[in-house]
């Protein structure tokens, strides 16, 4: 059963030579469960540079998979000390972008919970951004 939910999503991004950028996005969406996964799906805003794209975050035991579908379109998938390469579509065109995952800590059940991933992401031949995302989902 789908239940009405409060998306928290804090990213921090950081080359190295600086601290770093922080963006949070607080969003209504839907939590539910679907065979052994949790789910949890918002709108982007004009606010994320994203309206009229719709993030899906697949949730399950060892794995987390964040999907948008719309006007950018990706599946980027994290698994602890394992490296993804995907490609990341935009209306502007579409980049290689590879996801390093340092650290995987999930906490969910039917009420929500918190997810913790801290990665390097590496967009086409660019250098190097350590970021994390944590993640806060209310029922």
């Amino acid at each position: 059963m789908k239940k009405n939910a409060i998306i928290s999503v804090v990213s921090r991004q950081a080359d190295g030579e600086e601290d770093g950028d922080e963006i949070e996005v607080v969003t209504p969406g839907e939590f539910y469960k679907k065979d052994n996964s949790y789910y949890a799906v918002y709108e982007e805003t004009e606010i994320s540079g994203m309206k009229g794209t719709t993030t899906t975050l697949k949730i399950d035991e060892e794995n987390f998979t964040l999907i948008r579908t719309g006007t950018t379109n990706t599946q980027m998938n994290f698994k602890k000390h394992v490296r993804d390469l995907t490609l990341y579509s935009t209306p502007h065109g579409a980049l290689d972008l590879t996801v390093d995952t340092r650290e995987l800590k999930m906490n969910i059940d039917h009420n929500g919970g918190e997810v913790f991933i801290d990665y390097d992401m590496i967009i086409g031949n660019q250098q190097s951004l350590s970021t994390t995302l944590q993640i806060n989902i209310k029922v």
